[in-house]
């Protein structure tokens, strides 16, 4: 009888010590902060049939006209990205322009050259023009934001986007005064 008590004490100690752990990992998991900025490609690479070609023109104030000629923009990829309360992207261009829906939440973009926040809600769109120095960020303190990117001319492989070096990055930080207290990486 006192081996059999001993097994119960031994399973029953156990028991207690893996529901310990289980509800440790699940209460460090709750309480886990979310990444400053996810991207989640919601396709990979893909091509369109025949060549496609484009010319997009965009003019904002403060800046001149921006034409794109997208001489082989058949290469397509989309990702959507949560950017969390306050998170700012690191200063960077990409090899193709970029078409940018904010689906919610709000969103900041700045172009290098100006350094002015053009501010975008739910329901709006943006075009980066591709191959310009920017960074944006969620200015809001509490509510995730949420775009989806759909990138023309993406390059068959390689990095969709090119991060400047940290000097300029810091230089463009102070220059447009960017907080880079929750700059993502």
């Amino acid at each position: 009888m006192k081996n059999h008590n001993s097994r119960s004490l031994a399973t029953a100690a156990m028991s207690v010590a893996g529901s310990m752990m289980f509800l440790l990992a699940v209460a460090t998991t709750v309480h886990a902060e979310p990444d400053p900025i996810t991207a989640e490609p919601l396709t990979q690479r893909h091509t369109f049939s025949g060549n496609v070609s484009m010319q997009i023109t965009q003019e904002l104030d403060g800046l001149p006209k921006h034409v794109v000629n997208l001489d082989d923009a058949s290469n397509v990829v989309v990702v959507e990205f949560t950017i969390q309360p306050g998170a700012v992207f690191p200063w960077h261009t990409h090899p193709g322009t970029v078409l940018i829906n904010i689906t919610e939440g709000d969103f900041v973009f700045m172009f290098a050259e100006d350094c002015v926040g053009r501010e975008y809600g739910p329901g709006m769109a943006l075009v980066d023009p591709g191959h310009s120095v920017h960074t944006a960020y969620n200015p809001s303190r509490d509510e995730p934001t949420v775009v989806i990117a759909t990138l023309l001319g993406a390059p068959d492989e390689g990095p969709l986007t090119i991060p400047v070096d940290a000097d300029k990055g810091a230089a463009l930080d102070e220059k447009c005064g960017i907080s880079t207290g929750t700059h993502a990486h």
